[in-house]
């Protein structure tokens, strides 16, 4: 298992977390997303290393932003 963290600008509600969680669920290997709604931390935990092009094009679908 491996974690990736990133920082998603936007977030205001439990419904961006949901959303932000659900795109990021969708990538291949995933296990877990741990939103933090108050600083926007994300911790993706998966099978192996993701591609940082597909986790900020499930960021961008979810309709929000790396920082």
């Amino acid at each position: 298992m491996t974690t990736t963290s990133v920082t998603v600008q936007g977030m205001t509600c439990g419904h961006c977390v949901a959303s932000v969680t659900e795109e990021l669920s969708e990538i291949a290997g995933v296990r877990a997303v741990d939103v933090v709604l108050e600083t926007g931390a994300v911790t993706i935990t998966s099978d192996a290393p993701l591609d940082p092009a597909d986790v900020e094009s499930a960021v961008t679908e979810a309709g929000y932003a790396l920082a």
